[in-house]
């Protein structure tokens, strides 16, 4: 596992990279197949030191990212509150894989069955895959974009098929306050979202 330290108005001594490298064992133990442990230090205040330090973890690989941060008087406080944070949510994760394996998901055999239609898989027509075969770009039509002075940025992710116990645990593994899933339960696109303390809500879509 690689393990990189990166330092934002605040200095990275030798002693906090010791200090870090000698932490991550305890993940390389719960992780072995772990890819990249990061970890990112920025001063809240470049004039007053005594504001303290924010540390974010990123944890890659395997499965989904694990991501944490948190705020301390210093850099060494604020990294263990942020470094609990992650194993805590490394051991949910393995708890939930060890309940919830296979629930939700689609063999490749059942999406063939069926023409990838549950999946919203669309084949590639004949003129594209012997363009491809042949080495050559297949063109593709760009639609026209009005001018707009508001920008909005789009993402788009697979959809994932979870319960909503699990839909929670992945929302906290990366730290977000919401999270954009298919009910297992009811089929519907729904969200699930952070509330206070531990509460958590759930907003779904219907069609009238």
């Amino acid at each position: 596992m690689d393990v990189s330290i990166h330092g934002r108005n605040v200095e990275i001594t030798d002693r906090f990279e010791q200090y870090v490298e000698s932490k991550t064992e305890k993940v390389s133990g719960l992780l072995p197949k772990a890819q990249a442990f990061e970890v990112r230090v920025s001063r809240l205040s470049d004039k007053s030191p005594k504001h303290g330090d924010r540390v974010e973890i990123t944890l890659v690989g395997p499965g989904p990212v694990i991501r944490a941060e948190s705020t301390g008087p210093d850099k060494y406080s604020a990294y263990d509150i942020a470094y609990g944070r992650v194993l805590e949510r490394i051991r949910r994760s393995k708890d939930r894989a060890q309940d919830h394996r296979g629930r939700g998901r689609i063999s490749l055999g059942d999406a063939a069955a069926n023409d990838f239609a549950v999946v919203d898989l669309r084949p590639a027509s004949a003129e594209v895959i012997d363009a491809v075969a042949n080495g050559a770009t297949p063109a593709v039509a760009e639609p026209e974009q009005d001018y707009s002075p508001v920008v909005i940025r789009s993402k788009e992710f697979p959809a994932e098929r979870l319960p909503v116990e699990e839909a929670v645990d992945q929302m906290e593994l990366v730290g977000h306050d919401f999270f954009l899933f298919i009910d297992a339960e009811t089929d519907k696109p729904s969200v699930v979202y952070r509330r206070k303390g531990w509460n958590y809500g759930v907003i779904s879509l219907t069609e009238e």
